[in-house]
């Protein structure tokens, strides 16, 4: 059942539906919102499976906590941040929290530093989600979305450092994949 909207609904609109809890309005944020929130849990997960288990939990919070939503703020971002950080709750129940010096760190020179540009983007998926979860959040949270290594660390209760080691060694095992599996 495709769902049509009136010209005259607005953000707002849709947004008190679902606070009204409304199906429809909740059906059409869901489709709305399914593939490019997917896009964001593949990032930070094994594989597909876990990926729509982190998207289904986040979507239980977007809906749970809509009313939380101010009006005249970017709901894109909004729900974005919710799949992140669902996404970094998924992590923490994964992860051991575990601590290594930067000392053990090698090199990243690397052999074809354009391998990445010969890469397919399943390809480069792949090559992410075969990183360990604590690698995979930092490498995701730093190089996708930006944040600083300070933030990271408060997000997922570990050290500045340890976030700084965790990203160093995500892009060295990264490279080792693409080395391995594509050069």
């Amino acid at each position: 059942m495709k769902i049509s909207l009136p010209l005259s609904t607005t953000e707002q609109d849709l947004i008190q539906a679902c606070v009204l809890r409304k199906r429809w309005a909740q059906k059409f944020i869901y489709e709305s919102y399914y593939s490019p929130m997917l896009n964001v849990c593949m990032r930070y997960s094994n594989n597909s499976d876990d990926a729509r288990d982190i998207l289904h939990d986040g979507f239980i919070k977007v809906f749970k906590h809509i009313h939380k939503f101010e009006v005249g703020t970017s709901f894109d971002a909004w729900i974005r941040r919710l799949m992140i950080n669902t996404s970094i709750d998924y992590y923490r129940k994964l992860i051991k929290r575990r601590t290594e010096d930067l000392d053990l760190v090698m090199d990243l020179k690397g052999k074809d530093v354009d391998a990445i540009s010969r890469c397919s983007e399943k390809e480069i998926l792949a090559a992410v989600q075969s990183l360990t979860p604590a690698y995979r959040a930092v490498f995701n949270l730093y190089v996708m979305e930006g944040y600083s290594h300070k933030e990271i660390g408060k997000m997922l209760n570990i050290n500045e450092s340890t976030s700084r080691s965790n990203l160093v060694k995500s892009r060295q095992k990264l490279k080792e994949f693409i080395e391995t599996n594509y050069l």
